[in-house]
């Protein structure tokens, strides 16, 4: 069945799995949540670490780069209806929404001891990261006091690998982890030659991405293109 260009996408968050190697990828496992409103708008912050020490006798220093800090991600306007202006098939309260989003990005995960890392997603965006803060305004209620609606502010920090923070950190290493999302007609040795100006990678390519056809990518699909060694 043919996919609708047309339709339009949601930010959706999923919880992830970090591997011993040092992968991350979505557990499948667990329900994922989607937003009922997108957002108006998100803000990226990178930021750069320097080491500006003095030593002992030295009038002034010069700042010595140190590292590249993880990507900040914040949104401060996602919007959770219970009023039924919003949605009304299958429509849930607030509370029960609210509750969605804090076990995907909040709730301590008793089998890794710390909350889950996350994967947010919307169109070609795609960010990996860990919440770090949440803030939820409640604005309507019902006489019962019970909220009708909430609007929802988040801070995320990402998530980077050692090996891809030493690749960051090191100018002369171009080859980074490449999250792609397939779009229609693409194909891997397509995503290959444009990604390493080579298409005869693809079938190490599907192998890393347990690819059992990759003569036939579906659209949407997230697949993971690391550094050529």
């Amino acid at each position: 069945m043919a996919i609708s260009t047309g339709l339009k996408k949601k930010l959706g968050i999923a919880a992830c799995n970090v591997g011993s190697d040092g992968t991350i990828s979505v557990d499948s496992s667990k329900p994922a949540f989607e937003v009922m409103i997108n957002p108006a708008s998100y803000k990226r912050q990178l930021s750069i670490d320097y080491n500006k020490k003095k030593t002992l006798g030295q009038s002034s220093s010069a700042s010595k780069f140190s590292a590249i800090c993880p990507e900040t991600l914040s949104m401060d306007n996602l919007v959770l209806d219970g009023t039924g202006v919003v949605e009304l098939v299958g429509m849930t309260s607030v509370t029960d929404k609210v509750n969605a989003l804090l076990a995907v990005i909040y709730n301590y995960n008793g089998q890794k001891h710390e909350p889950n890392y996350v994967r947010l997603l919307w169109g070609t965006f795609i960010f990996f990261g860990r919440v770090e803060s949440i803030s939820i305004d409640y604005t309507m209620f019902k006489p019962s006091g019970e909220p009708l609606r909430a609007k929802v502010a988040l801070g995320f920090t990402g998530w980077m690998s050692n090996e891809e923070g030493s690749l960051r950190a090191n100018q002369s290493s171009p080859d980074l982890s490449h999250l792609v999302e397939v779009a229609m007609g693409d194909t891997l040795p397509l995503l290959c030659n444009r990604i390493y100006n080579d298409p005869s990678y693809y079938r190490e390519v599907a192998r890393i991405n347990n690819l059992t056809n990759f003569r036939n990518l579906e659209p949407g699909l997230i697949l993971r293109f690391p550094p050529l060694v």
